[in-house]
């Protein structure tokens, strides 16, 4: 253990871009794609320490209104500036620190999620335990995005139930749906099973939606407006399908107005999308005293940002199946070692400090498109 416990110090901040492709395309509502463009967030604290975070933003903004570059911008231009500026005493202080900045809650994620991995390093405690989280392991589903064929789809889901994962998740779409859902139950009649529609209808589509209450789904994700909490209340007084929030909610403060609303009866927690770990855990706190359901959504992370879910899912209220998959199902070669694996639908909270897995740095490397390093010392250099 560090003996400067009392602070977090910051000697060096490095952002790594990386570009890695996916095994296969993913398709959602939003659109097609299979190159991902990231950051992986490298805190030095001068001590022989260095904590990583991993920025979850796509290239295009079709899931928030953040992107690669403008994370890239918030980060570089505000955001580190401010760690150098603050004594960090414990992660949970980085939101405050970085709260004049609105929104860019991705951007803000990368850097906290850093700091919490460098902390939990320091103090040699797994990051999960840091969080409170309790678990020794944890389940996991599965995210499947729209195929090219219900055929296609049904032998995606077969091969996934054979691998032995807790919960199907299905990617739909106006013209993609029930039809769809009932070929999916016919075959899989006993199969836990969900559907997110990433805000693909809208109210006006709330009889079309009751015939999902047919078949037996555990929630519908995000149907209506990536905005709203309104339509969505009115919508789960009308089907008996849970309805889970997932781009709605970017705070706890969203979800105590969700929850009041009725608007839901399950949340989706995203680290990226909500701001960080901190945020996280008081959404996740809060859910359990109004008994909402949670679980941990993905957003095709590479080995850091899935670390940093698993560390999350140990928390008690993550009681259904998250999106946190093994590492060969997106990527022929992750950057951590060793690579998270799922065994019979479950994945081994590590027990070594941080996250638990080293970083392959010739991986990084070979992964990296762009580098660029931060001290306190060129950020002043910058600013005259």
């Amino acid at each position: 253990m560090s003996n400067s416990a009392q602070t977090i110090p910051i000697g060096k901040i490095t952002l790594h871009q990386l570009r890695m492709t996916l095994k296969s395309p993913f398709s959602t509502s939003f659109g097609t794609f299979q190159d991902k463009d990231f950051f992986i967030v490298e805190i030095d604290d001068g001590e022989g320490n260095q904590g990583f975070g991993e920025s979850v933003a796509f290239s295009s903004p079709w899931y928030s209104e953040e992107t690669v570059k403008t994370n890239e911008h918030v980060m570089a231009d505000f955001l580190i500036p401010l760690l150098f500026e603050h004594d960090i005493h414990h992660p949970d202080d980085v939101t405050k620190i970085f709260s004049p900045i609105r929104r860019n809650q991705m951007a803000k994620s990368a850097l906290e999620g850093a700091v919490w991995d460098l902390y939990a390093r320091r103090m040699q405690i797994p990051l999960a335990d840091a969080l409170g989280g309790t678990k020794k392991e944890i389940d996991v589903g599965i995210s499947i995005g729209i195929q090219p064929t219900v055929e296609d789809l049904l032998t995606v889901i077969g091969k996934h139930v054979d691998e032995g994962y807790k919960r199907i998740k299905l990617k739909i779409k106006p013209g993609w749906d029930i039809d769809v859902v009932k070929k999916v139950r016919q075959k899989f009649p006993d199969i836990p099973l969900m559907v997110d529609a990433n805000s693909a209808y809208t109210i006006q589509d709330i009889d079309h939606l009751k015939k999902l209450d047919e078949f037996n789904l555990m929630m519908i994700e995000q149907p209506l407006a990536h905005d709203d909490i309104i339509q969505h209340a009115k919508l789960q007084k009308e089907i008996e399908t849970p309805v889970c929030l997932d781009e709605s909610i970017h705070s706890c403060e969203d979800a105590k107005n969700a929850i009041e609303l009725g608007s839901c009866k399950i949340i989706n927690i995203k680290i990226g999308r909500v701001g960080g770990l901190t945020e996280s855990k008081k959404i996740h706190d809060f859910c359990k005293e109004h008994g909402i359901l949670v679980w941990c959504g993905g957003m095709l992370e590479a080995g850091v940002g899935r670390a940093h879910n698993i560390a999350l899912t140990a928390l008690d209220n993550f009681v259904l199946p998250g999106d946190t998959a093994g590492s060969s199902r997106y990527w022929e070669e992750d950057i951590i070692e060793p690579e998270v694996v799922v065994q019979n639908g479950k994945i081994t909270v590590p027990k070594k400090p941080g996250i638990g897995y080293k970083i392959d740095r010739s991986r990084l490397v070979k992964f990296r498109i762009n580098k660029q390093e931060f001290t306190a010392d060129s950020i002043k250099k910058n600013s005259i």
